[in-house]
C-alpha cells in the first residue's frame, strides 16, 4: 500500500508511542492525539522478552535500552516460606542465544520516555497533548477522530492505543464484560542501598503460596527493586494505578513469608504503597472496523501473572505496520493485522489468567508437580519467545 496514508493514533502509551515510531521510520505520516497535558509514566517495571525487543532494536534503541535495562538470568518460583525452587526459566544469555535478542526489566517510565525521544526525534509535531478521543467516524474514503474539546481530525486509519478505558474500544466493541478475579495488586520500588547487599541474585523471583503471590526483580541498571504484590481480597479496588494504600495493610498481607520479602516490604516507603484492582477481560473474537482498529490494551487487556502485556503491545506495533505495508487496501489491512493477532494475544490472556491458580497451590508437593507437568521453560520457548513480530508470516 502507498505511504501517503494519514495514520491516526489515540494513545501515546508504549504501545502507541511504539506505533507511531515504526509508522514514522517507514515514511508513513502519523499524528499521536494524547488526552494527558503531559508525557509521563507511573513508576513500576515491565518486563520485555526477545519478540518485544526485537522491535526496539530495530527501531535503533539497542545503546540507550543498554543505559538502564537489567538482563536477568533466569525466572525462579520460589515458595512462599522457605524458598524452595519449584520451577527455573533460564534467562540471561541462553534466551538470546535461543531466540536472537535479550530478555529486559525495564522501568516504565524509562522506556516511555526513551520512545517518546524518538518519536519527537522522527516527527517533533507528531504528539498532541490535551486531546482527548470520545469518537470516530469511517466512510469509504477515510476516518474522522472528534476530540472532546470539538476538533476534529481526519485520517485514513485509525489506530485505538488508548488503553483499558479506551474511547475507539467503547466504540467497536460496546461494552464488555469486566469480572474482578478476586486479587487487589500492590506495587512499590525499592533503592537497593536500602536493602542488604545482594540480597537476591539478579533473576525475576515469583514467590508463590495460598491465596497470593509475589514478584520481585530488579530495575534501572540495578539501582532499583520493583516489587509487586497479588493478593486475594474480597472488595475490588478501583482500578487505578496511583491509588496509594497503607504500607500496614501491605505488611499485614505477607504477614509469615520468606524473611527476604519482609526485609523488602520493611525498606519500602511507606507513603508509595501503591494497591489497584486485577480485572479479567476476556478475549473478543473482533477489534477492527473498516478504517479503525485496536492495539495493546485496549485490544486484548492482559492480567500481568505472564508478564507479557507490555510486550503484546511492542509486537501489535510491529504488525500492524507491516499489515498496511503488505495490503491493497486499509480495510483488508484492518483484518490482516487482527487475524495474525487475535489467536496469539487470546492465548497470553487466557494463559495469564490460569497462572494464577499454578502460583496459588497451597501443597508443596502438589505445586512442584504442577510446575513439572506444565514445564514453563519449554512452552514458553515454543511459542512465546520464540515468536519475531518483525518476519512472521502474515496471512
Amino acid at each position: 500500500m502507498k505511504k501517503d496514508l494519514k495514520v491516526i493514533i489515540v494513545g501515546a502509551g508504549i504501545g502507541g508511542l511504539t506505533a507511531a515510531a515504526q509508522f514514522l521510520q517507514r515514511g508513513f505520516s502519523v499524528q499521536v492525539y494524547e488526552q494527558a497535558s503531559v508525557l509521563a509514566e507511573v513508576g513500576a517495571g515491565i518486563q520485555s522478552s526477545s519478540n518485544a525487543v526485537k522491535v526496539l532494536y530495530d527501531l535503533g534503541l539497542k545503546k540507550e535500552l543498554d543505559v538502564f535495562a537489567v538482563r536477568p538470568q533466569a525466572f525462579e518460583y520460589r515458595r512462599y516460606d522457605t524458598a524452595e525452587l519449584m520451577h527455573r526459566i533460564p534467562l540471561g544469555q541462553a534466551h538470546e542465544d535461543a531466540f536472537g535478542a535479550p530478555y529486559f526489566h525495564l522501568h516504565r517510565a524509562d522506556l516511555h520516555e526513551l520512545l517518546a525521544r524518538t518519536v519527537h526525534r522522527l516527527a517533533p509535531d507528531c504528539i498532541t497533548l490535551n486531546a482527548k478521543a470520545i469518537k470516530y467516524e469511517e466512510s469509504d474514503h477515510g476516518v474522522s477522530l472528534h476530540l472532546i474539546d470539538g476538533r476534529v481530525i481526519h485520517g485514513d486509519v485509525l489506530i485505538g492505543a488508548d488503553g483499558i478505558k479506551s474511547a475507539i474500544r467503547a466504540q467497536i466493541l460496546g461494552q464488555t464484560a469486566v469480572n474482578y478475579t478476586g486479587d487487589i495488586a500492590w506495587r512499590g520500588l525499592i533503592p537497593v542501598e536500602k536493602l542488604p547487599k545482594g540480597i537476591m541474585e539478579t533473576v525475576s523471583t515469583v514467590w508463590c503460596g495460598p491465596k497470593k503471590h509475589a514478584v520481585m526483580y530488579y530495575l534501572r541498571a540495578g539501582a532499583l527493586m520493583n516489587f509487586v504484590g497479588l493478593v486475594e481480597h474480597d472488595q475490588p479496588e478501583e482500578e487505578s494505578w496511583t491509588q496509594k494504600r497503607p504500607w500496614e495493610e501491605l505488611k499485614r498481607d505477607y504477614e509469615g513469608w520468606h524473611p527476604m520479602i519482609q526485609t523488602v516490604i520493611d525498606a519500602m516507603d511507606k507513603d508509595a504503597c501503591y494497591r489497584y484492582a486485577l480485572n479479567n477481560r476476556p478475549p473478543v473474537s473482533n477489534w477492527s472496523t473498516q478504517r479503525a482498529t485496536l492495539l495493546g490494551d485496549a485490544a486484548h487487556p492482559t492480567l500481568p501473572y505472564m508478564a507479557s502485556g507490555a510486550a503484546m503491545a511492542i509486537e501489535d506495533a510491529a504488525v500492524i505496520v507491516r499489515c498496511l505495508e503488505q495490503s491493497s487496501s486499509v480495510p483488508d489491512a484492518m483484518q490482516l493485522f487482527q487475524r495474525n493477532r487475535i489467536d496469539r494475544t487470546s492465548k497470553i490472556v487466557v494463559g495469564s489468567t490460569e497462572s494464577r491458580g499454578l502460583y496459588r497451590i497451597e501443597d508443596v508437593q502438589a505445586m512442584k508437580q504442577a510446575f513439572a507437568d506444565q514445564d514453563l521453560s519449554k512452552s514458553r520457548a515454543q511459542w512465546l519467545y520464540s515468536y519475531d513480530p518483525l518476519n512472521v508470516a502474515l496471512v
